[in-house]
């Protein structure tokens, strides 16, 4: 059965929880985490499993998606399915721009060019459609849409970008994790100190966090005698998603907690 117009445009404008965590420390610890999986399990998969670029996109898109479906039936922020949703996107992301620039041969100039415009068009899209880009404000389907677009486009963008710093610089994978933390240091800086708008730092920080976890997992992964500390993919992916799972089990606890302190306190006010 088809839905109607309108039946559509209430679902795109019903108001929920807010389904996107606050970017708190933990949050951005996850992100990195996330960011470094990305490359490295879109490396093991594509290499060690010998299933090729082509097919390790289709198969992780379709995870994606399976996963964004989930995502957008929720009525807010539940830390196990937004962070699977990351996690894959970041895959996708990488594999994206590794299609691009390994298999059809784009240059990486040009994919660092096409996915800063389709990010900046996605924000234009979305601030004149919605008058906002707030991640505290992400409470319809419609917000929620634009949203994953923007970290889809994140991903790639950080994904050739931070490749185009590291091949012209020549720089080593510990000097790329420096550069790329100096620099969201210096977004951290300019929000706190100099009053750089809460969204504006937001969406900088992590477009950076892409290539300093991607620097960060080809240091830990790759061969001695290429630079990294020859941990191999598959050591530094079980790793780190390991970490990524003892902290959604964290923040999914305090979630409880703080969901059944505040159904307390509002049992003792009605007892009032």
């Amino acid at each position: 059965m088809s839905l109607s117009t309108r039946e559509i445009v209430q679902i795109r404008t019903t108001p929920m929880r807010n389904k996107v965590p606050e970017p708190t420390l933990v949050f951005w610890i996850i992100k990195v985490l996330a960011t470094t999986v990305g490359e490295t399990f879109a490396d093991f998969l594509a290499t060690n499993l010998n299933l090729g670029l082509a097919t390790t996109t289709l198969v992780m898109a379709a995870l994606l998606i399976v996963a964004l479906l989930v995502q957008f039936r929720r009525n807010g922020y539940v830390p196990g399915i937004y962070w699977t949703a990351v996690v894959l996107i970041s895959v996708v992301g990488t594999l994206i721009t590794d299609n691009l620039t390994d298999n059809l041969g784009v240059p990486l100039v040009t994919t660092t060019t096409i996915f800063a415009i389709a990010l900046v068009a996605t924000f234009v899209a979305w601030y004149a459609s919605e008058r906002t880009l707030s991640i505290h404000a992400v409470t319809t389907t419609h917000r929620e849409m634009f949203y994953w677009l923007a970290i889809l486009f994140t991903f790639a963008l950080g994904t050739a970008a931070g490749d185009l710093i590291s091949e012209n610089l020549g720089l080593g994978y510990g000097v790329a994790v420096l550069l790329f933390a100096g620099a969201i240091a210096v977004v951290a800086g300019a929000h706190y100190l100099a009053r750089l708008g809460a969204a504006v730092a937001f969406w900088i920080a992590y477009i950076l966090t892409r290539p300093l976890g991607a620097s960060l997992g080809d240091l830990l992964s790759q061969p001695r005698d290429a630079g990294g500390l020859g941990m191999g993919t598959v050591t530094t992916s079980a790793m780190f998603l390991t970490a990524i799972l003892v902290l959604i089990v964290y923040l999914s606890a305090t979630q409880r907690r703080g969901a059944a302190l505040s159904g307390e306190r509002m049992e003792a006010d009605a007892a009032l």
